[in-house]
């Protein structure tokens, strides 16, 4: 277990596969390389079904990074505020369901991390350009803080923050690449979490066929218990 001081930037290239970073808060590296076919496969699919939008903040702001959901719940932001909702506000018809490929990747990896029985039934899939970011905030609108998050990242590099129980916590900087899965649970369950902007690079560990989406986006797969 490696333990990093809050603020400080894990930049380790020789790091074992699987690393818990902070107590209760695993860096699975390059986790989706035996599946990332299927995984791009079922995510365009997904995105097909239930397009990206730019949902708004209770405030009437556009969030930078555009979304879409997968699952028996979908997150979505409007001037009603936070909330999961079993309907697409788009379309008003369910959410598509959640692949396979999705559920198996999520369960393995929450598995690999100590925490086992995680069932998701909710996946938000946020894509950011370069320039998007998502500022700190908490995942707080599920109804069992017991169950962990698993994030899955596709594309373009990003730096990953992850604070403490108080937004004002200096959080430590964590670079993320294309497979990498994050999952985190237990005592860091609540712990405020953001992107810094993205910028435009070369995706690493990208084995599928040349992909141009993932080569000018990041696209992020949260999966969570919400119900």
């Amino acid at each position: 277990m490696i333990h990093l001081n809050a603020g400080m930037d894990l930049f380790e290239n020789n790091t074992p596969a699987i690393q818990e970073i902070l107590p209760e808060v695993w860096l699975l590296k390059n986790y989706t390389a035996q599946i990332e076919s299927a995984i791009l496969q079922n995510l365009a699919n997904v995105i097909n079904q239930a397009p990206l939008r730019h949902m708004m903040t209770p405030m009437g702001f556009a969030m930078s990074a555009s979304m879409t959901n997968c699952g028996d719940l979908g997150w979505v932001s409007d001037r009603k505020g936070y909330r999961y909702d079993a309907l697409d506000p788009n379309t008003n018809q369910p959410w598509p369901l959640m692949p396979d490929a999705f559920v198996g990747l999520a369960k393995q990896a929450a598995s690999a991390a100590g925490f086992d029985g995680f069932v998701p039934d909710a996946c938000l899939i946020n894509r950011y350009k370069v320039g998007a970011s998502m500022g700190l905030h908490q995942d707080k609108n599920e109804v069992d803080f017991n169950q962990p998050i698993v994030s899955v990242s596709l594309g373009l590099s990003a730096v990953f923050l992850f604070g403490g129980a108080k937004r004002t916590d200096k959080p430590l900087k964590m670079p993320l690449q294309h497979g990498d899965v994050l999952v985190w649970g237990g005592k860091t369950r609540l712990n405020f979490h953001g992107i810094l902007p993205i910028k435009a690079s070369v995706p690493h560990n990208l084995n599928a066929q040349q992909n141009d989406y993932l080569n000018q986006h990041r696209v992020n797969l949260t999966f969570r218990k919400a119900g």
